[in-house]
């Protein structure tokens, strides 16, 4: 193994000390002291890694490790720091941190790498403070918007009142991105926040794409009415309708191959024990990598909904939250991470789809694309108890290693 898998730990530990809660769990928002404390032991790794360190417009910490050809187009790899509220110590922080290593390694086996490569620790993935998240992944895309800036917290502060009292000038965000042709490549390790790997038994995976999530809100209007007076056969339910297409909603997703669909709210009007539901509320998150297949469910849903709701005498209405096209990942970084797991001794790499979305969907019309999973025990996330062993973490590193090389060595 190239890579120091106790230094890798170390420091794992050490980052998950900072927003620490009494549960186990860490919180770490962004603009905030701790995200601040963070983000200055990450620099020192950095530097202690010997890379060039800076600071973008936006508040991503970014360390360059520079190549032969130091006019060549960059590497990029990284992930986030940030975390949700008593969230684990895993989730985004092991990609960050696994790619200092990997150039630390380079450094100290003076390995020699034609293009540059730079390792992102990215501002607010989570999008937990604001309710609008990968801002630093936007600011590089080039697609952060100032409108976007006025998002506002709990406590009404804004995301750019919150970045000029980090020192920052959010009128200057748009001095982050990344033109195109300047970068060669983005590739990401992360957890996997799920069970696939777990349940194959193996430590790392070559992930496919990300699946874009469609949210929409469902609202049904019946008539409220005397849960006792009013017979079943006079009722205009909302709920009846409801339940009758959420059954069609899970059944219909299982019979697509990557689709998922989630019903994550549910709300009865008036809500009383005694009243029939004058009206109901829900809402869908769908997914898939193909945004083909994604849209023929969605179509199909709303088809069935509104077929049931003419039956019924319910009224429907259907909202956009937002539609984010899926992010496949690029065949020349699939080929480079399937090399990378033989070069570190893995046998051939499963293959599957990352559910969760990650900064890299901001990428993947921009340049080429991917990322390597790392198995998660349980698949539990977002949770004090997310948890992927010292072995795991060191496996994915190393093919993270591998992959950076391959990269970073193209003509």
């Amino acid at each position: 193994m190239e890579i120091n898998k106790d230094r890798l730990w170390a420091r794992l530990m050490e980052l998950g000390e900072i927003g620490k809660q009494s549960s186990g769990g860490v919180t770490r928002y962004s603009f905030t002291l701790d995200e601040s404390r963070a983000k200055d032991l990450v620099i020192a790794y950095m530097k202690e890694a010997g890379l060039a360190v800076r600071e973008d417009a936006a508040g991503n910490i970014i360390g360059r490790r520079e190549g032969t050809n130091p006019a060549a187009s960059v590497v990029l790899t990284g992930s986030h720091i940030d975390t949700v509220p008593d969230g684990g110590m895993f989730d985004g922080a092991l990609g960050v941190l696994s790619a200092i290593e990997a150039l630390q390694r380079m450094n100290e086996l003076e390995i020699r790498n034609v293009h540059p490569i730079e390792v992102i620790a990215f501002t607010d993935e989570e999008g937990t403070r604001f309710g609008f998240g990968m801002i630093g992944s936007r600011a590089v895309a080039g697609t952060l918007r100032q409108e976007d800036l006025e998002q506002r917290d709990e406590q009404a502060i804004s995301i750019a009142d919150a970045m000029r009292n980090a020192g920052l000038a959010p009128e200057r965000v748009g001095e982050a991105a990344k033109p195109p042709h300047e970068v060669q490549a983005y590739v990401e390790l992360h957890i996997e926040q799920g069970r696939v790997l777990e349940n194959l038994d193996e430590p790392v995976g070559l992930v496919t794409g990300i699946a874009g999530p469609l949210w929409q809100q469902f609202t049904l209007t019946g008539e409220a009415g005397h849960a006792g007076a009013t017979p079943m056969h006079l009722r205009r339910d909302p709920l009846q309708a409801a339940a009758e297409i959420l059954n069609y909603i899970y059944a219909e997703a299982k019979k697509y191959e990557n689709a998922v669909a989630t019903i994550g709210k549910l709300k009865t009007l008036p809500g009383g024990v005694n009243v029939i539901p004058g009206e109901v509320q829900f809402s869908l998150d769908l997914r898939d990598i193909d945004e083909a297949e994604r849209d023929r469910l969605e179509a199909s849903i709303h088809a069935y909904s509104q077929q049931v709701c003419e039956k019924l005498g319910i009224e429907l209405r259907i909202d956009l939250l937002q539609r984010v096209a899926p992010a496949p990942s690029s065949p020349k970084v699939q080929e480079a991470v399937a090399q990378a797991g033989k070069l570190a001794g893995l046998s051939e790499l499963p293959r599957l789809v990352s559910g969760a979305g990650h900064d890299g969907m901001q990428f993947s019309s921009l340049w080429p694309l991917g990322m390597i999973f790392v198995r998660s025990r349980g698949g539990i996330s977002h949770n004090p108890e997310e948890w992927s062993s010292p072995e795991d973490c060191a496996a994915g590193t190393e093919v993270l290693y591998h992959t950076l090389l391959q990269l970073a060595n193209e003509k």
